[in-house]
């Protein structure tokens, strides 16, 4: 009972997403759909009824100018741009050289910051770089000193199966049957 609820409710959701789009759909290509089929159909009766519109007679004035929209324009000129401005007038004011030296100033000062960075950056690498390889030193010192142990020990074994071969030999002539 409650799954039939639940796919008719299902299916009024579906329906109305689906009215909605379409309306969507439609409230946004409709004007542009209405306006192409209005011109197609004025383009086809113009076509065909060619004299029937006399030409328009205008008696409009003429446009107006920028200079009689805004007749202080007329006055600014571009020398007066940033004249209020001291920062400014200076910085106009320097020569052509003077502004390529000051440039390359500043790419010789970013030059010398990147240089301080790559300096710090190989020294910081160097550093790590020889802690490593302490560390790793230190790993084959402790590898050699196991491997030294390790021969010192089956040396050891070797001689006491030797020993122990022998007093078995001796035990098995005196009598001993072994295990």
């Amino acid at each position: 009972m409650s799954r039939g609820r639940s796919d008719s409710g299902g299916g009024c959701l579906r329906l109305c997403l689906v009215l909605f789009a379409v309306v969507s759909a439609l409230g946004v290509c409709g004007p542009a759909l209405y306006w192409r089929f209005k011109n197609r159909i004025t383009l086809r009766n113009s076509n065909s009824n060619s004299n029937s519109c006399p030409p328009c007679l205008c008696d409009c004035p003429p446009p107006l100018s920028l200079f009689q929209v805004a007749p202080g324009l007329a006055n600014l000129s571009v020398s007066d741009c940033g004249s209020n401005d001291p920062d400014l007038k200076e910085e106009m004011e320097k020569q052509f050289v003077d502004l390529l030296t000051e440039e390359l100033k500043l790419q010789e000062s970013v030059a010398e910051a990147h240089t301080r960075h790559m300096n710090i950056t190989l020294a910081e690498a160097k550093r790590v770089a020889s802690q490593y390889q302490r560390e790793g030193d230190k790993c084959i010192t402790a590898t050699e000193t196991c491997e030294q142990a390790r021969e010192r020990a089956e040396a050891i074994l070797i001689k006491e199966r030797k020993i122990t071969l022998a007093w078995e030999r001796r035990a098995r002539q005196m009598g001993w049957e072994g295990e």
